[in-house]
């Protein structure tokens, strides 16, 4: 079983800041990339930012220039670093993790955690 743990989510004044932490843990054999997702209300579930394995990283267009993505392969840790956060940021945002187990695929959802972008 593969659990990845979520944190870092809350309210914050629009131009603030957050860091959203995923830590992942379980029978991972292979860590092919790590993300973030948001869903808002009455939207469907959007990249924000994505890393892999090799540090590769891309991010949506509406987060270039404020968020950055990065990870801990060994620690199969990423984090989120939100600046200058809108209101249209306001989302629940979910980690995601691309890899595989011993014997199969993986493809692995966190909980998600709620940011709220509001003066």
């Amino acid at each position: 079983q593969v659990q990845l743990v979520e944190s870092g989510g809350g309210l914050v004044q629009p131009g603030g800041s957050l860091r959203l932490s995923c830590a992942a843990s379980g029978s991972i054999s292979r860590l092919y990339a790590m993300g973030w997702y948001r869903q808002a209300p009455e939207k469907q579930r959007e990249l924000v930012a994505r890393i892999s394995s090799g540090g590769t990283t891309n991010y949506a267009d509406s987060v270039k220039g404020r968020f950055t993505i990065s990870g801990d392969n060994a620690k199969k840790t990423t984090y989120l670093q939100m600046n200058s956060l809108k209101p249209e940021d306001t989302a629940v945002y979910y980690c995601n993790v691309v890899g595989s187990t011993r014997f199969t695929p993986l493809d692995a959802w966190g909980q998600g955690t709620l940011v709220t972008v509001s003066s």
